[in-house]
């Protein structure tokens, strides 16, 4: 069982202010590429797994984003490390 849920928000900045939102696609999609277990919602996407496998996936969105040009990053991360496991449905069952 995951251990962890971690919901991430990125922020490309570019230099002439085009549309970020390509870059974001690309960020979405190094977490599908990760195979982890995730949902994309209007303001962040929500990853299930291990901390350290998210944390790493984290790390390369970020990179992506440079080499598409972006001149930085800015990424907000909300974090829940449980260790004796968590998953994304026993936070929202109540509410399906």
């Amino acid at each position: 069982m995951a251990n962890s849920l971690i919901s991430v928000q990125i922020i490309p900045k570019t230099k002439t202010y085009e549309d970020v939102i390509p870059l974001v696609d690309a960020a979405i999609k190094i977490i599908d590429d990760a195979g982890v277990k995730y949902e994309v919602h209007p303001l962040e996407t929500t990853m299930e797994g291990e901390l350290s496998e998210l944390l790493e996936i984290i790390q390369k969105m970020n990179e992506k984003m440079i080499e598409l040009g972006s001149i930085n990053v800015i990424t907000q991360v909300k974090m829940l490390y449980q260790p004796t496991g968590i998953t994304m449905g026993t936070l929202t069952e109540k509410y399906r």
